[in-house]
């Protein structure tokens, strides 16, 4: 089975797997945001088998719920599950930051090869590639402070490299409550991780 714990918005439902970092799709009702999940399945392998990890998921198994707000309906994972409050052994946390760590190189690859421009939406929005390339090296920034990572702004690849080099081995650590950060390992590389991939599908979807 695969354990999936659901966040339920006022209108909006997100579905995150809970062993599998980035792994998060939502949509109007708890079984669309399970169908979608599953639905991205073989786009997810992809981050797995770059991981060197075997992906073969079963059923979705909802193991826990918790009570969304408006940044879910706005489309964002946002509230902290009971379930990330348990410790983190060594094993896990590693195995953790190696799906961000493939969701990183894949992300380059991607944003790399595709055009500055992208498709727009329906009603002409969306970023195009540098925007999009910026939005998530800054967001990253500000998603390692929530764990004490702390860096200036960045001035080459060289400085984003070293705050993710830094922000790596904070979250391979073995961890146990009480939190002492804003936000438990468990939720920040989840968070990371689907932030980076939902961005990078969009790239793949928009080019």
């Amino acid at each position: 089975m695969t354990r999936v714990y659901l966040e339920t918005g006022p209108k909006k439902v997100f579905a995150c797997a809970l062993d599998w970092p980035g792994w998060c799709r939502v949509d109007k009702g708890e079984e669309a945001a399970l169908d979608r999940l599953m639905d991205y399945a073989p786009r997810y392998r992809v981050i797995a088998e770059r991981a060197g990890l075997a992906f073969e998921p079963g059923d979705p198994q909802v193991v826990g719920q918790v009570r969304g707000t408006s940044m879910t309906d706005f489309g964002v994972p946002y509230e902290v599950p009971d379930l990330d409050l348990e410790p983190l052994p060594a094993a896990a946390a590693e195995r953790s930051v190696a799906l961000v760590r493939a969701a990183w190189e894949l992300f380059d690859e991607v944003a790399a090869v595709s055009p500055e421009e992208l498709r727009k939406g329906p009603r002409g929005g969306g970023r195009d590639r540098t925007k999009i390339v910026d939005h998530v090296e800054n967001a990253e920034r500000a998603f390692a402070r929530k764990v004490g990572v702390r860096h200036k702004p960045y001035e080459s690849v060289a400085d984003r490299d070293a705050m993710r080099a830094e922000l790596a081995e904070v979250l391979s650590r073995p961890w146990e409550p009480p939190a002492a950060t804003d936000w438990p390992p468990r939720y920040a590389l989840r968070r990371i991780a689907w932030h980076v991939i939902d961005h990078l599908w969009e790239i793949e979807d928009r080019r």
